[in-house]
């Protein structure tokens, strides 16, 4: 029998465990801060146990890491690097399903020599949306097509039925992660230039994107796409997009939150006698004086009555209600009052769309855009879609890992073969799968492409 470390027990980790404990050559160990909810996700279960951990105890971690035949971390990404030296040192692989930060990417070599596969990036978005396009693009240049355009979109949102603030949000993974994420730089491909876009500036840069049967959203860059372009075998490619899918008026709500500084990450002291409006209008001239709405208003350039100034309204953030942090960042203060007004309720579910879309030009002239679409709603009364999208991916790829092996070795994302064919496979198989459109195209007359792509 294998055993099978597991770290964190959050919004995203009951499909993980509940489809490794189907598998009975598996014992699983869930070492977490939070064991009651670690023991609520498993159940009783003869092959699973829970057991307390600060990741941050080196020794205590290194511990059950050399006990552990494989390791998942469901952790923050900044505390995977902690979890990677761990795993090197005792020569065990890692599946995680965060993004690759430097500092993990900066273990790479070590684990090449340690012969320990870092596998990240296993989950949706990053994940499915990683393997889903690779497998396309290989497909499509087996076919003899040039790709010119590549543009990706994901997100997770409540459901149309479930959809009941004016936010258009509801957290279905980790609230701080998702506050972060509005935090961070992006460039993506346009035309064979780089279009870089700061951090402060993120949510200034949305279009609507129309997703067939589901109607319009808007869409954001995500991240970096430039390190993704010869993984996913894009080289040559002029057009390439990696975005996230938001409700319309997420971005400006955003970008109020960014100006009026609700985003920074420094923690303060705060005052017993310190509001949610004194935190919303401390960037505002007037400071504490009245009229705050109308104030912030005008610092924003919109109308009292708009809707960006409802939905600081809705979430309290002009009350003069005390915050309950007495240390903490402005993020983590504004993160924690969403999470109390927008986390699903019983009932409710979540919704995640996946959309690519390539322009493929052939050797014959002719053009085609296909669209790949992944769309997946939870369980009102079970698991996420968020979870189940997330979760498997990284639960299939350890199982792969424990029964069969993966040759590769290093940092790794599943970009590849041996990784994401077997993985999209199963997922397929459990009814995780993107549906496929051609649109077909043609040369015109004077050598135009009739009709134009969308």
């Amino acid at each position: 029998m294998q055993n099978v470390l597991v770290l964190g027990a959050g919004l995203v980790a009951r499909p993980l465990l509940q489809y490794l404990l189907t598998h009975p050559e598996f014992r699983l160990l869930v070492a977490t801060n939070d064991c009651e909810r670690a023991r609520k996700l498993m159940g009783e279960h003869p092959r699973g146990r829970v057991e307390q951990l600060d990741v941050h105890e080196a020794t205590a971690l290194a511990s059950l890491v050399a006990e552990a035949d494989a390791v998942v971390s469901l952790l923050p990404a900044e505390l995977n690097p902690l979890v990677a030296r761990a795993c090197i040192d005792a020569r065990r692989p890692m599946v995680s399903t965060s993004y690759v930060s430097s500092e993990l990417r900066a273990l790479g070599g070590e684990a090449r020599e340690a012969g320990v596969l870092l596998l990240a990036e296993t989950g949706l978005d990053p994940g499915i949306d990683h393997m889903s396009a690779v497998a396309t693009v290989r497909r499509l240049r087996f076919a003899g097509g040039t790709i010119t355009r590549f543009a990706s979109s994901c997100g997770g949102f409540p459901a149309l039925d479930a959809n009941t603030n004016p936010w258009g949000y509801k957290f279905s993974w980790s609230p701080r992660a998702a506050m972060l994420a509005g935090r961070r730089p992006a460039r993506y491909l346009r035309e064979g230039e780089e279009v870089a876009i700061a951090g402060e500036e993120l949510f200034a840069h949305s279009w609507p994107l129309e997703v067939e049967d589901y109607g319009v959203f808007e869409v954001y860059p995500n991240r970096d796409v430039v390190p993704y372009v010869a993984a996913y075998g894009l080289g040559g490619c002029p057009n390439v997009f990696r975005g996230t899918l938001r409700y319309p008026g997420w971005c400006a709500t955003m970008l109020a939150a960014c100006r009026l500084g609700l985003l920074e990450i420094a923690e303060e002291e705060w005052p017993e006698t310190m509001t949610y409006r004194d935190l919303l209008t401390r960037r505002v001239p007037g400071g504490r004086a009245k009229g705050a709405t109308r104030r912030v208003a005008q610092f924003l350039g919109v109308s009292p009555d708009s809707e960006l100034v409802a939905r600081l309204e809705w979430a309290g953030l002009f009350s003069d209600r005390p915050i309950p942090e007495r240390r903490a960042s402005p993020l983590d203060v504004f993160g924690n009052r969403l999470r109390k007004l927008m986390m699903y309720q019983p009932g409710e579910r979540d919704m995640v769309l996946l959309k690519h879309v390539f322009v493929v030009t052939y050797p014959d002239g002719s053009q085609e855009e296909v669209r790949s679409r992944l769309v997946a709603h939870g369980d009102p009364w079970g698991d996420t879609a968020m979870a189940r999208t997330v979760a498997l991916p990284a639960a299939i790829a350890t199982r792969l890992i424990l029964q069969k092996g993966f040759q590769a070795v290093g940092v790794q994302i599943p970009t590849l073969r041996e990784v994401y064919e077997p993985v999209l496979e199963e997922l397929a198989e459990r009814g995780v799968a993107l549906d496929e459109t051609h649109i077909k195209s043609f040369r015109g007359p004077f050598g135009d492409p009739a009709p134009a792509l969308r």
